[in-house]
Formats: structure tokens, C-alpha cells, sequence
């Protein structure tokens, strides 16, 4: 068995013993080490080879976001995956950690279960949203973010798409609609092994390090537009 191996980053220590206990319970994954600030946490990721890091959003010194772009800009670490802790689960802030290369977040109050799933999602390079932040408010935000002219990684998205085949703009569609690859397989009547090839494909094209940064670029590009609640 493949063990995960997971960096926690949070200013807490208490919170940091809990999760540890909780991770090293877990016969497939074990805790690699501890930060408390943003540095640390970019510092351990690249000394531990954490598959996974549990980031909390605010640090002392250097934040999590910051810490998430450091980690998801460095060449050696684009196996990672960072998974952002917060206790507002549906802010600006989400929506740049997900621009920042964020695979998802989860919120703190989230139940064991939720925690141990969203770890073994990430590691598997699925995109991560907690049940409580719905793919809407996901997308109002993006929306937002994008009109104030932050950018991030998915930018260029717009221009980027032409690369694209028709096939795998409509994967890339469906993706951002939250599908599997083995629903959106259903949906269009291919195999799943066909569907993860053209989204292998669409993420090598548009510089996406994983499904969510494919989720943040069909929104920003404007391929995707934001539900009316």
C-alpha cells in the first residue's frame, strides 16, 4: 500500500496534535511534519516530500496563500497538493488560494471522515470543494476575482483555450461542472480511460497542475459562466 504523506501547516498547535493523531490513525497515510508558519511549511514541503499539505489560510509572517503559490510555483514540487483549512469556507481568499494552485479547501469544522477523503482525493489529483461551498458561490467568486484583474495562474486561460480540441473544451466543461471522469464517460459514451486522456491532455496544454486549477481556468476564460442563485 502507497502511503500518503501529509505536511500540516497551521499556527495551532493543539489543532496540529489533533490532525496528527487523527492522519497517523490511518493505515495509508502518516504525518511527515509540522509547520507554523507559511516559510516553514514551503521549507518542510520540500525537505519531507509531503504528498499533501493541510494549509491553513491565516499564519503569522508569511500566509498560507503565499505559502500555497511558493510550493505550487516550485518546479520540484508539482507533485504536490495543498489543501487549504479555513474556518470561512466561502471568501476571496479561497478563490485566490485556488488561483494560487490550491487543489481545494475543506472547512475545519469538517467531520474526521470529510478530512481523511479530502487528503486521499487531493493525493489522487481530484479537485477538492467542501459540501458546504457549493459549485455557485465557487463561481461568483471566481467571477469577481476575475473583473478585478488579479489574474493568477489561470489568467491567460481565455487565449489558452484555442489550444484546445473540441473534445477536450467539452471535457474541460464537464470537469468544471464537478463530474468524474467516470460520469462524464456516461455522459458522452467513452471509455473512462479515454476521458482521463484528455484531461491529462487539457491540463499539459493549459499549465493546470490538477483539476481544480482546470475548474479556475473554465470560469476565468469565460467558458464556464457562473449560475444566477
Amino acid at each position: 500500500m502507497t502511503t500518503i504523506k501529509v505536511l500540516l501547516a497551521d499556527d495551532q498547535t493543539l489543532l496540529r496534535s489533533a490532525f496528527r493523531i487523527l492522519v497517523d490513525s490511518e493505515p495509508d497515510m502518516q504525518v511527515v511534519g509540522e509547520a507554523s508558519d507559511g516559510a516553514q511549511a514551503y521549507e518542510l514541503t520540500r525537505s519531507t516530500g509531503a504528498d499533501v499539505v493541510l494549509m491553513d489560510i491565516r499564519m503569522p509572517g508569511v500566509d498560507g496563500l503565499a505559502a500555497t503559490r511558493m510550493i505550487s510555483e516550485d518546479p520540484e514540487l508539482t507533485g504536490v497538493r495543498v489543501v487549504i483549512l479555513t474556518t470561512f469556507e466561502v471568501d476571496d481568499y479561497v478563490v485566490q488560494s485556488l488561483r494560487a494552485g490550491a487543489s481545494g479547501f475543506l472547512g475545519k469544522g469538517a467531520e474526521p471522515d470529510e478530512l481523511l477523503n479530502a487528503i486521499r482525493i487531493a493525493a489522487a489529483g481530484e479537485a477538492l470543494l467542501s459540501p458546504v461551498a457549493t459549485k455557485g458561490l465557487i463561481a461568483k467568486f471566481l467571477a469577481q476575482g476575475d473583473s478585478s484583474g488579479d489574474g493568477g495562474p489561470a489568467g491567460q486561460g481565455a487565449e489558452r483555450l484555442s489550444t484546445l480540441t473540441g473534445r477536450e473544451r467539452e471535457v474541460l466543461v464537464l470537469v468544471a461542472g464537478g463530474l468524474s471522469n467516470d460520469e462524464i464517460a456516461a455522459q458522452l459514451a467513452v471509455s473512462p480511460l479515454t476521458v482521463k486522456t484528455h484531461v491529462n491532455r487539457a491540463m499539459a496544454k493549459l499549465g493546470a497542475r490538477d483539476r481544480a486549477q482546470l475548474v479556475v481556468i473554465a470560469y476565468e476564460s469565460g467558458l464556464v459562466r457562473p449560475r444566477v442563485q
